[in-house]
C-alpha cells in the first residue's frame, strides 16, 4: 500500500503538476483513511468497498470533522481511486457512487475599506522587517494574491515598470495580476532597504526572506496578520485569505465585471467568483436607492403615508 502511495504523489507532482498545498493535503487526507481501514483489518486496497467508505465518513462525523473538510478528504480518495483504476490496480471504486456531504453556504470574511487602512498603516516602516510586512499586507490586498501563491514569489516574477507580478496559481496554471501604485512602492521601499538587511551576505532568490534570510513560509504570513490585527484595533479574525476576500468584494462593490475579478483571482470557474455578489448587496442598495424615483426614504416630494393621514 505503501508503495502504491509512493507512486500516486509522484504521478500528483509530475504528470498533473498540483500545488505544493494540494499534494500536501492530500497526503495528509490519505494517510489519514489507510490508518482507518488498516483498523479494520483490511490489507489491501482492492478490499474496500462503498460499506467501508460508509463507515470512515461516519468515524470522522463522530470526530466532530466539518463538512468542508470530510468532502475534501473524500475528494482525495476519489481522485486516488481514479489513478488506480487507470493504472489497472482495482476493478471498482468504492467512491464512484458516494456523494460530498452537502455544504453550508457561508459567505467570505472580508474587512471594510477603514479597516483595511487600518492594517495597511500599522506595520513599522522604520524597520526592515515593517517594510517587509507592509509590503505583504499591500500585495496581498492589492491583487488578491492566495498566501501560497505570495510566498512561492520570486524577484524575477515581479515587473515595478508595469506593475505587474507573473504568478503560477493552482495546477500550475501561469497568469499576471495587477498590482496599484501603493503595492507597488511599498514593494519597491522593502526591495531597495528592508529586503537587502534582512538577507545580510545570504542569497536567494525568494521575494519575501525572513530575518533569518530565508524564503516566508505560510504559517509565518497568517502570524504577520494576526499580529497587525491587534495592533491595528481589528475586533475580526484576519487570515491571509480574507485579504483575497476583500479584494474581490471590494472590487465588485466600485463596479468591477465579475469575469475580470475571475481572471484576477484565478478561478478555474465562475461559479467560485460569484460568491462574492452575495456580500456586495450594498452597493446594489444604493444604486437602487439613489436611481429609482420612489426608492428614496426621505423625498419630500413624495409624501409618507403618515402625512397624508394627517392631511385628511
Amino acid at each position: 500500500m505503501q508503495e502504491v502511495f509512493n507512486k500516486y504523489i509522484n504521478y500528483l507532482e509530475a504528470e498533473r503538476n498540483a500545488s505544493h498545498y494540494t499534494v500536501r493535503n492530500y497526503t495528509h487526507d490519505l494517510l489519514d483513511f489507510f490508518s482507518f481501514i488498516k483498523s479494520k483489518k483490511i490489507s489491501s486496497l482492492n478490499e474496500v468497498d462503498r460499506h467501508m467508505i460508509r463507515d470512515y465518513l461516519s468515524h470522522l462525523m463522530k470526530q466532530g470533522i466539518v463538512k468542508a473538510s470530510i468532502a475534501r478528504k473524500l475528494s482525495a480518495i476519489r481522485s486516488f481511486y481514479r489513478y488506480l483504476l487507470r493504472e489497472e490496480m482495482v476493478s471498482t471504486s468504492p467512491v464512484a457512487l458516494t456523494s460530498s456531504p452537502k455544504l453550508d453556504k457561508r459567505l467570505p470574511s472580508f474587512l471594510t475599506p477603514e479597516e483595511t487602512i487600518k492594517l495597511l498603516e500599522a506595520p513599522d516602516l522604520s524597520t526592515p522587517q515593517g517594510q517587509r510586512d507592509r509590503a505583504i499586507i499591500e500585495l496581498l490586498y492589492a491583487s488578491g494574491l492566495r498566501v501560497s501563491e505570495l510566498v512561492s514569489l520570486d524577484l524575477g516574477q515581479v515587473n515595478l515598470d508595469t506593475d505587474e507580478i507573473r504568478v503560477w496559481g493552482k495546477g500550475a496554471k501561469e497568469r499576471m495580476v495587477l498590482m496599484g501604485k501603493p503595492a507597488a512602492m511599498a514593494l519597491s521601499a522593502y526591495l531597495s532597504q528592508g529586503r537587502p538587511k534582512l538577507l545580510g551576505e545570504k542569497k536567494t532568490s525568494a521575494l519575501f526572506v525572513s530575518r533569518y534570510g530565508k524564503r516566508l513560509v505560510e504559517r509565518r504570513v497568517q502570524r504577520i496578520l494576526e499580529k497587525y490585527t491587534r495592533v491595528a484595533g481589528i475586533s475580526k479574525r484576519v487570515h491571509p485569505h480574507t485579504l483575497r476576500h476583500t479584494f474581490a468584494t471590494h472590487l465588485l462593490d466600485g463596479g468591477a465585471d465579475l469575469r475580470v475579478v475571475q481572471e484576477l483571482l484565478g478561478h478555474a470557474n465562475l461559479s467560485s467568483t460569484q460568491i462574492y455578489t452575495h456580500v456586495t448587496k450594498s452597493r446594489a442598495r444604493k444604486v437602487y436607492l439613489s436611481a429609482h424615483p420612489l426608492a428614496q426614504e426621505k423625498d419630500s416630494t413624495c409624501p409618507t403615508t403618515q402625512e397624508k393621514n394627517n392631511k385628511q
